[in-house]
């Protein structure tokens, strides 16, 4: 995910070179937040493991058909 974000900053910059100065300054800023994400952070919650077989309690009951 990184790179999909860094990827979309860089092309924020690109655009930014070719545009008048309001725009440029909304380009840029774009890009930071485009970077910040691009980032990975300490406080994000790791992913849970995969499962290797699902939960028992689907399969405990009768069910129907």
């Amino acid at each position: 995910m990184e790179e999909f974000y860094s990827g979309f900053a860089q092309q924020a910059r690109d655009l930014a070179e070719k545009a008048d100065p309001f725009t440029r300054r909304r380009l840029l800023d774009l890009a930071k937040r485009y970077d910040a994400k691009s980032r990975p952070t300490g406080n994000t919650r790791p992913l849970p493991p995969p499962r290797t077989s699902p939960p028992s309690t689907l399969f405990s009951g009768p069910g129907e058909a």
